[in-house]
């Protein structure tokens, strides 16, 4: 049981407390309150779903032009052009740019959606492409970047275009890979770019298709001979003598050169390196969202990196976001981001939040429900989210051998069907098909002992020994193996290393940067570093060749992905959410229903007794699963309370059982004495947050508060607006519409509406999740001074060091059993951020107690150390 803590004051009175909160008490509510607020949130949710359908084609229209773009040996070129203008004018405008092998349109539907939301929309067809003229120059600054800057142009002249100055049109840029290094290119030559959105693009044209995965001296670069012969043919359908078609003749010179030659001579280097946006991202100005799929060999998710890093360190603000998807699989719907990226940027001229977010479709992050569903992970930065681990690799020193002509080759991803591939292989045993035997060396680790989410580009330092060549060629990577044998490589992508200058019979060191991936590896399952002679994607060697492959280091560098995990949003979008959203509101109408029959001083009611009190609680599913099982534990008033644990500890599972959201399958849930059922009279004294915020999209921050508190049918005199407000710490955003809000001010947004009329007792789940550090230091502080007057916090988390800092007691969960409970100082010394214990012995018992054996430990720091490990904390 937690100890309790005397409260100061007579809890009932109204009294000021030293945060400005005047305390008043609690007051009846009018019928008619109740059927305004009915109507109010119909109409508002009915105008919700109409004004999201996405724009109707009666309020948007479009034209045919033809713009003149940059000439061509002397020669005009007219760009195949559509302008897509909103009801409501003047507007923002964004330019789209399509893909490789495109016209302008595969971009109509999405021009329509963005017209419909407000923006005057063009899309053109890419020199060489589609009706439009001129030829393929691989986004060149002198040619398809110029044409771009003549779109900019054009809308400078549109009296229907917003402007920021003469000649200079409110406009981002956006598209996907051929076109989204148009963007970020078109945005570093072209500073009348206020946004951009770049998906599945690449950093350095050279390194995407000639990549070189090693840290060595003679590392040169694998070319990409599926990919690039691919891209090639969709432009040269056209027959012509030179076998070019629409390429310029200088770009088609090149690459033949370089693909009969295995290698980018100087003419492709010069024209790649002024194609790249890694030649010009310091000059990025505008605000950039950058989406990159991690089902894609052709530009994997380390080009997206290679941008973030290059564009913030000119102090641009930048969000990346790793989706579904990719060149190699169709998934990851990017069109909610770039609209809400557009919004904050283009129409409400607002600095967009910056961070990270990651989508995992593998069920890494299951529910505390239990069922594992498509989850996304959140967190400030890449940095924040990244955690090393080393993973322990065993293996002898193994021969592989390379057939000559370099077949048979491993499959593992082939151009557009790649991460299918890998995918059908893992589901049907077919592993042989990405390491074929006598041209594969592995070394494996010991099963892991934790679920582990692999996020990012890990290494391995390996030693290899060229039998009769002066030179190798090998490709690596990570592999997932179940304890049946299953093998599992991660959207099939490899890191080739070639190397040369090598003396036969002579070993080399080297470091392998293995692919950037995302993948949930399950406890009991070993991870294992495959070492390959040949891969059907890329150009090998003719020659049979033999090299001996071994550990230079036993150690695998694993890189971790942590943070905030959420549910995804829903496919539908915001009408599904509008609605759902109605439902709730509505149900809260009918818990204040029940509020009423609550004596008009409820404060006084139940005097003395725990504010909560929780009894042998146990939640099971309809699967069996138990999210939560047999959990007590007592809170006292003037406690802010952590309950701590991982995800999928059961934290939100009691959350939502305390406010009686779900009933417990056994147990009782007491607050201030009365049993919690669904619309108990109690739930008047509670406010809570408990996952995510239930916001109406298409109603400014203030309506939802106003409305929110309306469905209580209190006087709006008890709500003191004016300090939750003051929490929220949204400015004049707080009259913005909430659609258009970062998931930050949807959070602090909805931290205040807990609490709408200061309740006696306040419930938050994960509520630091979005803010900045300033703001995070601040709710520590407010929850402090609200406890202090008397009143309960109880706050969830996954990290020790944020309930240290905010709580003054803590109740550890861990797959659904309650671990101990008890004072911070008595779990946590505040000069370590460790487990304080009094003995070896105690420790262990805790340790025990969630089913970790510590019979072997010998030391206070080792014991510390897997108390951390089993809470999750991951802060250290």
């Amino acid at each position: 049981m937690i100890e309790g803590v005397d409260p100061s004051g007579s809890r009932g009175a109204a009294r000021e407390i030293d945060i400005g909160i005047s305390l008043r008490p609690r007051g009846g509510r009018r019928f008619w309150v109740i059927v305004a607020a009915v109507v109010v949130v119909t109409l508002a949710a009915i105008i919700a779903v109409v004004a999201t359908t996405g724009g109707d084609d009666n309020t948007v229209s479009e034209r045919s032009m033809t713009v003149a773009g940059v000439p061509e040996a002397g020669q005009p070129v007219g760009l195949d052009a559509s302008v897509f203008l909103p009801r409501s004018q003047p507007a923002p405008a964004v330019v789209l740019a399509h893909g490789f092998g495109g016209s302008k349109a595969d971009l109509a539907a999405q021009a329509r959606t963005l017209a419909g939301r407000g923006y005057v929309v063009v899309t053109y067809s890419a020199r060489g492409f589609g009706a439009s003229g001129g030829l393929i120059h691989l986004d060149n600054p002198d040619y398809e970047v110029a044409d771009a800057r003549r779109i900019i142009d054009l809308l400078a002249t549109m009296p229907q275009v917003e402007r920021d100055g003469p000649g200079d049109p409110r406009v981002g840029v956006a598209g996907s890979s051929y076109g989204g290094a148009l963007a970020l290119l078109a945005a570093g030559y072209d500073r009348r770019v206020d946004a951009v959105a770049a998906d599945i693009t690449w950093n350095n044209l050279s390194q995407a298709l000639f990549p070189v995965g090693a840290e060595a001296p003679g590392s040169a670069g694998v070319f990409k001979s599926q990919w690039a012969g691919q891209l090639f043919s969709q432009a040269a359908r056209m027959a012509t003598s030179d076998g070019c078609g629409t390429f310029a003749p200088d770009v088609c010179a090149a690459y033949q050169a370089s693909a009969a030659a295995g290698a980018p001579n100087a003419n492709l280097q010069e024209l790649m390196r002024a194609s790249s946006p890694s030649s010009i991202l310091g000059r990025i100005t505008a605000p950039t969202l950058l989406i990159q799929g991690q089902q894609d060999s052709l530009f994997p998710i380390d080009q997206a990196v290679r941008n973030a890093a290059g564009i913030r360190a000119a102090g641009t603000p930048v969000r990346m976001q790793w989706r579904t998807g990719g060149h190699d699989q169709p998934g990851g719907n990017i069109t909610p981001s770039v609209e809400s990226w557009f919004a904050t940027v283009l129409q409400d001229k607002a600095t967009p939040d910056s961070g990270f977010a990651a989508d995992v479709a593998d069920g890494a992050l299951s529910t505390d429900t239990g069922r594992s569903s498509a989850r996304q992970l959140t967190a400030p930065s890449l940095a924040d989210a990244q955690r090393p681990r080393d993973v322990s690799l065993q293996g002898p020193e193994q021969t592989v051998n390379a057939p000559a002509g370099g077949t048979p080759a491993a499959i593992t991803a082939v151009p557009g069907i790649g991460g299918l591939l890998s995918a059908a292989a893992a589901a049907t045993g077919a592993g042989a098909l990405s390491a074929i035997s006598g041209q594969v060396a592995g070394f494996v680790s010991s099963p892991l002992d934790t679920d582990t989410l692999v996020g990012g580009s890990s290494s391995v330092r390996l030693r290899i020994t060229p039998r009769t060549t002066t030179d190798a060629t090998v490709f690596v990577s990570l592999v997932d193996v179940a304890p049946d044998g299953t093998r599992t490589q991660p959207s099939g992508l490899v890191t080739p290393v070639r190397l040369t200058g090598l003396t036969p019979g002579q070993p080399t060191s080297v470091t392998v940067a293995l692919p950037t991936v995302v993948r949930s590896v399950a406890s009991g399952h070993r991870l294992a570093v495959a070492v390959s002679t040949t891969d059907l994607g890329y150009r090998l060697p003719v020659d049979a060749r033999t090299y001996s492959v071994a550990l230079e280091s036993p150690t695998l560098t694993l890189t971790t992905l942590t943070g905030r995990a959420e549910s995804t949003p829903f496919p539908w979008g915001w009408p599904v959410a509008g609605v759902i959203t109605l439902l709730v509101l509505i149900a809260g109408i009918s818990v204040a229903t029940w509020r009423r029959r609550a004596p008009a001083d409820a404060a006084t009611v139940g005097e003395g007794v725990s504010p909560i009190v929780v009894e042998s609680l146990s939640k099971e599913y309809g699967d069996s699963y138990r999210a939560v099982d047999d959990v007590s534990f007592r809170v006292e008033a003037g406690q802010v309370v952590g309950l701590l644990g991982p995800n999928g500890a059961g934290k939100t599972t009691v959350l939502r059982m305390m406010v009686g959201l779900i009933s417990p399958t056994s147990g009782h849930i007491r607050l201030f004495g009365e049993e919690v059922r669904a619309g108990s009279s109690v739930l008047a004294r509670v406010g809570a947050f408990i996952e995510g915020p239930g916001l109406l999209p298409h109603l400014s921050g203030r309506q939802n508060l106003d409305l929110y508190w309306a469905a209580t049918g209190r006087p709006a005199a008890e709500a003191d607006f004016e300090t939750a407000l003051e929490i929220a710490g949204l400015g004049a955003s707080v009259d913005r519409k909430v659609r258009k809000y970062s998931q930050g001010m949807r959070q602090r947004l909805a931290i205040a509406q807990a609490m709408l009329g200061l309740p006696e007792l306040l419930i938050l789940d994960e509520p630091t999740n979005g803010l900045d550090p300033p703001q995070i230091a601040e709710m520590r502080e407010v929850m402090r001074r609200y406890a202090a007057t008397g009143r309960t916090v109880v706050v969830s988390s996954h990290l020790l060091s944020e309930v240290e800092q905010t709580c003054s007691h803590v109740v550890v969960m861990h797959k659904g059993r309650l671990i101990t409970a008890g004072s911070v100082d008595e779990l946590a010394g505040a000069a370590t951020s460790t487990l304080a214990v009094d003995d070896v012995d105690a420790a262990a018992r805790v340790l025990e107690a969630a089913g970790v054996h510590a019979e072997v430990v010998e030391s206070r720091r080792h014991l510390e150390e897997a108390f951390l490990d089993l809470i999750g904390d991951e802060s250290r």
